[in-house]
Parts: structure tokens; sequence; C-alpha cells
């Protein structure tokens, strides 16, 4: 057992010392990693998009154009420029050019529209916008917003996307101005002082809690984020690293270009996310890693079943989502010989990495003295921390659920535990917990609930406020979903908590995405879940979805779900309820319709 803890730990090592050299106070950024990439693998494959095939050479004299065309507009070292934009090569030339110049880039979700889409633009700070035509119909729903931007908006045109004969009242056309640019470095002098610690993205958070919130992230972070994953999946300059995921987010906009730009080898990227077409994709291309998020695995597991599965060249998948249930079945049929799923966030200082393909296990620390990280203890009920007689915070035990909470060290000179936030201090502020363990010690609150095993591997069960309590028990609704999950003919499953009229705490609710070939049988349904469940987490009502609904990183959502609840009135699904006695799910109606008062839902936003 130790000599395993030491091989752990010496994978772990091997994590943090990546991470140590790159430290903030460097003046080696993003811009020069490309800038030499170019110069050393010029005719080299860095894009593969489409038809399109883009070298080292091509993307660094286009970043160049890009570089100069907002030099002439004003933008300097400091300057904050937002970028609005679906996947495509001049997503990834805009920032690299941005970047030439010390400038920092704030990275739009394109799912959003509306207030959330004024909120993230008017809190970035940005001093333009650069669009995608492709976004033009989402930005139109800015022109009633009240105050107004008064940004200049400079529209790329899109191959895939008609262009309108005449663009709205502040904006113009970028294209002209762009390709009239020389296509040569500029003088690094122009981004002189820059430090590595500084922006090189704003990244927004998912805004599956309330409107998305703006996070820093620094060169450093860029380049720690890629070369870790790189050097533990032990990435050549041959790999094709398949990104399906959104450019906005951080695992498809900095985790994988930070390992294809490090390492020399080459992107396949996809506009959007395919499932049916993406082992086909694999093998057309060469495929031999991916990053995945959230449900990415569950719809390629979801596929039909083809008899040419396992022939890929995929050796390595990493990321954040595997779920325990399909974990198994899914590297098997795809033959996929290794899983790096680890945990962090965007904003947060602590992370983990599961080194030793432990199923399930999001990572491991198995000796914590040199980790940053710390579970403690939590009450679900008053959702607060549990503390001793003296009023000190708690570690867990294993199999014990606590937060898992991050310290932040006074001076830390690595991209592996920095703390920076959010641009809103005082949102940073509410993440943050003092006098934890000894007087003046500050921890990041992560808002995640795990539980660690015997051996130190880490699982995790759910965000604090998505466990609930029923029945005087607390249920976790992550590990519902997953075992409901196994059911025949379930896609996706979708566990939440919803108040009942009269009764204390909230019942449980879950959404069923059933498969194009399966019916939903309330008694075989109910029979299942007598066999599985205790009866306080066993699923109250059932409700049936025609599709997952998800974040544009395949995370469900469930703040819409809880607002309408099981309100027949207000829902066109149909929803089945729990009735003992018939040992079945039973579809409400008009006439059985058991609660006729609800309380009113609190508005609240949604990505």
């Amino acid at each position: 057992m130790w000599f395993d803890r030491i091989i752990s730990q010496l994978r772990m090592a091997q994590v943090i010392r990546n991470n140590l050299k790159h430290r903030p106070d460097s003046e080696r950024t993003v811009a020069d990693l490309i800038e030499e990439r170019a110069q050393t693998d010029s005719e080299k494959t860095f894009l593969l998009y489409e038809d399109q095939k883009i070298s080292y050479g091509a993307f660094n004299e286009a970043s160049n154009k890009l570089a100069r065309w907002a030099f002439s507009r004003g933008v300097e070292k400091g300057y904050v420029i937002t970028l609005m934009m679906e996947n495509r090569p001049e997503f990834l030339i805009a920032w690299a050019g941005l970047a030439k110049l010390g400038a920092t880039t704030a990275l739009i979700n394109t799912n959003l529209k509306g207030r959330a889409l004024h909120f993230a633009l008017s809190t970035s700070g940005g001093s333009f916008l650069i669009a995608g035509a492709e976004c033009l119909e989402a930005l139109s729903s800015l022109s009633e917003m009240e105050p107004a931007l008064g940004w200049e908006t400079h529209v790329w045109s899109d191959p895939l996307t008609p262009q309108a004969s005449e663009l709205p009242e502040g904006f113009s056309e970028l294209d002209p101005d762009f390709e009239r640019q020389p296509e040569a470095n500029l003088d690094r002098g122009i981004r002189s002082g820059l430090l590595a610690g500084k922006d090189l993205f704003y990244i927004y958070t998912s805004g599956t809690t309330g409107f998305p919130k703006a996070t820093h992230f620094s060169h450093t972070r860029f380049f720690a984020s890629g070369d870790v994953i790189a050097s533990i999946a032990r990435y050549s300059s041959r790999e094709v690293i398949y990104n399906a995921l959104p450019l906005y987010h951080g695992a498809g906009g900095a985790i994988v270009p930070s390992i294809v730009l490090q390492r020399g080898c080459a992107m396949l990227l996809k506009r959007k996310f395919s499932a049916g077409q993406f082992w086909d994709d694999c093998r057309k291309y060469g495929v031999t890693g991916f990053q995945y998020v959230g449900e990415f695995c569950r719809y390629l597991y979801n596929q039909p079943e083809q008899p040419n599965d396992r022939e890929n060249t995929v050796r390595c998948i990493h990321g954040a989502g595997l779920r325990p249930e399909i974990w198994e079945p899914f590297v098997k049929r795809f033959g996929i010989a290794r899983v790096l799923e680890g945990y962090g966030s965007t904003e947060g200082n602590t992370a983990m990495m599961n080194l030793d393909n432990k199923p399930g296990a999001v990572g491991r620390i198995p000796f914590k003295k040199l980790h940053n990280g710390r579970l403690i203890r939590f009450d679900v009920e008053a959702s607060d921390y549990v503390r001793d007689e003296n009023g000190g915070y708690l570690e867990c035990e294993p199999h014990e659920i606590g937060e898992f909470i991050g310290q932040i060290r006074k001076s830390s000179d690595s991209g592996y535990d920095t703390f920076i936030g959010y641009t809103d201090k005082a949102e940073t502020e509410k993440t943050l917990l003092e006098n934890v363990f000894e007087e003046g010690d500050t921890w990041f609150k992560t808002g995640d609930l795990f539980y660690r095993d015997a051996d130190d591997f880490y699982y995790f069960v759910d965000r604090v406020g998505d466990t609930f309590r029923w029945k005087s028990e607390n249920v976790s609704t992550q590990e519902v979903a997953e075992l409901l999950s196994i059911y025949p003919g379930i896609d996706f499953v979708n566990v939440y908590g919803v108040e009942v009229p009269g009764e204390e705490g909230r019942a449980g609710m879950a959404a069923l995405v059933m498969a194009p070939d399966a019916e939903f049988n309330g008694t075989e349904f109910y029979h299942f879940i007598l066999n599985q469940l205790p009866d306080y987490a066993a699923p109250y009502f059932v409700r049936l979805c025609p599709e997952a609904d998800v974040t544009g990183t395949f995370k469900l959502r469930k703040i819409d779900l809880q607002a309408e609840g099981f309100d027949i009135q207000r829902v066109q699904d149909p929803i089945y309820m729990r009735r003992d006695k018939k040992k079945s799910y039973v579809r409400l109606n008009k006439d059985n319709f058991p609660f006729p008062e609800r309380k009113p839902a609190d508005e609240q936003t949604d990505e």
C-alpha cells in the first residue's frame, strides 16, 4: 500500500514540477510561444478545420495581421477586447493577435443572448467587440437593452453564414482592413514588460446558477494547464488532438490549444460537436487524444454500437465528467488505453488528477501535506460547515462527504496553486473562507462536495446546493442520477429537488431523456427503483423530456427544471408521480393532480 502511494506521489510530483517551471514573473508569454513554434515548425500542421489545413507559420502570420489591425485602432498592452465567435480558425487568430499586443481577450459564450449577454459584455471592461457574423442574430437582442453598450463591433465574416447586405449601426466589417495588414512579426518591444502572470483571457463561468462571471486566466495558467496533461499523457509532436469543445471555455479554448502549441502537434477543430460523426473523424484524421467535459462521453456512448467502434487510434482522453457507471463500458467499447479524469475550475486554485486509471475517481492526494486541498465537513441541511466545540473546522474522515477547499498561499510562484478569482472583487470575496485551521489562513471554497476512500482517492458527489434534504435524509442528485442512468432505455438523467406544498425539504424529481426506441413504463421503473434506492432517495416525480437541457460545455442545467417543478399547467412534457399503493409511476393530469396550490418560483436566470 505504501509503495502504491509513493508511485502516486511521484506521478503527482511530475504534475507539480511541470507547473512550477511556468512562473508568473517570467517575461515569456503565450505570444512568444506562438512565434517560437512558427520559427521551428513553420510548415507543420497546426490546425485541421473542415477542408482547411493551417500551418504554424500561416497561423502566426494571420495573428500578426490581426495584431496590426488592432494596433491601428489604438489597442495596446493592458487593453481588454471582447470576442464572440463560434469555433473556427479566426477565433484562435483573434486572441493570438491580441496577445501579441499584450491585450486581454474576454471570451463570450456564443449561446448567450438578451440580459445574460448584455451582462457579460457590459462587465468585461472591453474596449470593443470582435464578433463572428454567425453571432449577429444574438447581438441584435441587445438593441433595446438599457443602458446601451455604445461599443464598436467589428464583424468577421463567416463562410457558413450569409453576410447581411447592411450591418447594424455601430457595426463595421473587419475583413478588408485585416487583409491589407503585413504578415511579419511585430517588434516584441510593443509588449515589453508584460509578465506571464497577467491575464491572457477572461473566461466566463457557465451561468448555470445566475449570470456568467468573468474569471481571470493568465499566460501562466495557459502554459501550466496544457503542459501537465501533455506530460502525463506523454504526448509528442506527432499527435492529433480532437477539439469539439467550445473555444470560449477553459477546456476547449485553453487546455487543448496549450497542449498543441507546446508539443507542436495538430489540433482537429470542429465547429460543433457531433456524436454521430465523432469516431469517423477520429479514423479519418488519425486522432490520438481528446478533451471531454460533462456529458460529452455519454453522448458518444449513447450512439448505436458499430462493428468498428474499436478501430481508432485514440489512446488517451482527458477531462472531467466521465461518470462511474459508464467509465469501464466506455473505455472497453472504444478501446481507450488511458483516461486522465481530473478536477479543477477556471477560477480556482486547487486541482486533482486521476493518474491511476481508477474508475470513478477524480484524483488522488496520497500525501496531503504536499497538496493545498482539504476536505472539510459540511452540513447539507443547514448549508453550513460543521464545527468543533471551539468553532474550528473539521476535516472529513474516509467516506464522509464534505466540501473541497484550496489554501491560498501568501506567495505562490507557479501556475499550480495561484488564486486570482473573478474580475468582480465582491464575487471573489464570496468564495473565500478564513481562519480555517489557523489564525489568518485563507481558503478558496470550491462549492463542490466530495468523499475520499481509505486510499485517498477522491470522488465527486455534488455541487453544494444540489444535494437536498427529504424525509430527514440527505440526497445526492449526482449519486441518484448515476444509478438511474443504468436503467434500460435511458439516455440522460437530470436529478434535482422540488418543493412540495405542506412538506419540509424537497422531493426528488428526475428529468429523463429516453432512447429513440424506448418507452417509459411506470410500473417497471417503479420496481427498478424499489430494488435500487432507499425510499427517501427514490424520485417522487419523473419528467420525460425530448432532449437533455445542457450548457454549451455539456453540463446539465437544473434551474429552469426546478422552477417549473411538477406543475402540469406550466410543463408540456409528460410528468409522472410515484404511487406506492399502485406500485407504479402514474402520469399526472388535471383530474389526479394532487397539489392545487404551488409556491411561485423566484425569477432566475440561466445560460
